[in-house]
């Protein structure tokens, strides 16, 4: 029997429906095993259709195309080393998220993801069949056993396939990122490791798609709770591991350890890499936004200049009678630091026509909100017809705390394909202002240094819609504001829990009362990047209509 072995691991980037493309990934990586001389080279999860493809997977022609697509890669990579390529499967009529392992040719063996994950951003559920607990499968003399993604969760997967004779578990992933979550991961492929006694190779894609952002970070865990590997997290990689046959079984080769960075790094990171990719997989090259000099749109353009270059972002102010001097300096003094183009729109001119239309219909009524929509609005509708113009796709610039209590104008500074704070609340988003003045990245393309200055992070929150209007004088501080919310959405907490806490109780109830009336608002707002498990999107699915509130 063989004492060594050799995996090829691809921590890589598919795009939802490129079928053509995913595969010719594989095949690249399939060459780079086959110069390695491996044994096998192994792709994530539902590679070769793209993760995650949602009700897309449904469709009959989507699943005939991914398995042409995979025949045809079976033929193509028969000479050389086995390769595991995750895909949609359909047989007797039911549709299974699939593990392939080609060899010689043609599908070797077919494993079928058995637990369905059902929670946060999925529905695997409703999709997808639940394949029947199975056993391993062999690649020449050594039997792998390949619990799919959730089925590492769950303890049964794995103690069967090590009951009947695997030798070793490679699992195969398309695992989401969210704040911390390399340590959920850990703990869940330890228990696993510890439970069979089998090392453990845990490979995860890499990329965005729409809100999620597939983290890569893929790692091998001994027996024993030792490291044998750790990939780095968001960049594309290609790794080739070693394992040896030892007296206690099959062993992973120490190999490279990437260091990870710490949770503010890995935030922004994730904000970068899905505003890249949404851009990439979705055809646009260039994006605008409306640059206020307030400190949501600064991080929204430095984020999107780090992202896509300062030489794609095109910065505009739109100032009215309202918009302080310090804005306006702020503003520019942010574009130019960022290297991006800037323009100044003044909106004077076109408030005065709409509000010399409706004054006839306003006629007897005192100014109010309207008003100051109107303002925000007539921004919305400058900016997207810039963005039609010019071909550049805008970026709205909401925090989570102002998308949480509906503190912006729908159809004004809601407008927008993509909002890359959106699941980062107020107090967050100044520290990360901070962290990115601090810290460069070879991935970023914008500058080093301070790009944000300081005297945006640094002055009183303000939509500037009114003389001398604060957020302050609508909302609560946001210290406070933020830690209300993060109870009420992200830890589903009851307005008795957080006045126990401390918290005022009608403060409470007027933020949950803002929370469900602006439903319909979120409804309609931009998809932007899941940073926890509590995302507006697909992870808190509430209804619009609704008159149930907390009265405990």
């Amino acid at each position: 029997m063989a004492d060594r072995f050799k995996l090829t691991l691809a921590q890589l980037n598919p795009t939802v429906g490129a079928i053509e493309a995913n595969a010719d990934k594989a095949r690249a990586a399939f060459a780079e095993g086959q110069a390695a001389g491996a044994d096998m080279v192994a792709l994530p999860e539902m590679f070769i259709s793209g993760y995650n493809t949602q009700d897309l997977v449904m469709k009959p022609a989507f699943q005939a195309a991914c398995m042409t697509a995979v025949k045809a890669l079976a033929v193509d990579c028969a000479n050389g080393p086995a390769l595991g390529v995750g895909g949609p499967f359909v047989e007797d009529g039911k549709l299974f998220n699939a593990y392939f392992i080609l060899k010689g040719g043609k599908i070797a063996s077919t494993v079928l993801k058995h637990h369905l994950p059902n929670e946060t951003v999925f529905d695997e559920v409703r999709i997808y069949d639940s394949g029947p607990l199975g056993g391993p499968y062999s690649v020449g003399n050594t039997r792998i056993g390949t619990p799919i993604c959730e089925d590492a969760w769950h303890e049964d997967v794995a103690e069967t396939l090590a009951e009947t004779g695997a030798e070793f578990l490679l699992v195969p992933n398309g695992s989401p990122y969210f704040r911390n979550k390399m340590d959920v991961r850990y703990s869940h492929m330890m228990a696993r490791v510890t439970e069979t006694g089998l090392p453990l190779i845990y490979l995860n894609m890499v990329g965005g798609q729409d809100d999620q952002v597939f983290d890569g970070g893929s790692f091998v865990l001994n027996p024993g709770g030792e490291i044998a590997l750790q990939m780095p997290v968001f960049d594309e990689a290609i790794a080739h591991l070693e394992l040896e046959r030892t007296d206690d079984g099959w062993r992973a080769v120490k190999s490279d350890l990437a260091s990870l960075p710490d949770e503010w790094e890995q935030d922004y990171r994730c904000m970068v890499e899905s505003l890249r990719d949404y851009m990439g997989k979705t055809g646009f090259k260039k994006v605008l936004l409306g640059l206020s000099g307030g400190i949501d749109s600064a991080i929204v353009a430095t984020i999107a200049a780090d992202a896509l270059g300062p030489e794609n972002v095109r910065c505009v102010m739109l100032p009215s009678e309202y918009t302080s001097q310090s804005s306006l300096d702020d503003a520019k003094d942010i574009a130019e630091r960022l290297g991006c183009h800037y323009d100044f729109v003044p909106i004077a001119e076109g408030r005065s026509a709409i509000t010399n239309t409706l004054a006839p219909l306003f006629a007897g009524r005192d100014e109010d909100v309207t008003e100051e929509n109107i303002q925000s609005r007539l921004r919305g509708l400058l900016l997207m017809a810039m963005s039609n113009k010019f071909g550049e796709m805008l970026l709205t610039t909401g925090n989570k705390s102002e998308v949480a209590v509906g503190y912006a104008t729908i159809y004004g500074d809601m407008s927008g394909g993509y909002n890359p704070l959106k699941d980062m609340y107020k107090v967050r988003v100044f520290e990360t202002c901070r962290w990115r003045n601090a810290n460069h990245r070879p991935w970023m393309a914008a500058p080093a240094g301070e790009v944000i200055p300081v005297s945006i992070i640094d002055k009183p929150p303000s939509a500037e819609l009114r003389d001398d209007q604060k957020d302050s004088d609508s909302l609560p501080p946001y210290e406070v504001l933020d830690a209300i919310l993060e109870g009420l959405v992200d830890d589903e907490k009851s307005v008795a829990d957080l006045v126990a806490e401390g918290h005022d109780r009608a403060t409470v109830k007027r933020i949950e009362h803002l929370i469900y009336i602006s439903e319909y608002k979120r409804f309609q707002s931009a998809p932007g990047t899941r940073l926890t498990q509590s995302a507006f999107w697909l992870d808190r699915r509430y209804p619009i209509a609704s008159r149930w509130r907390d009265n405990g």
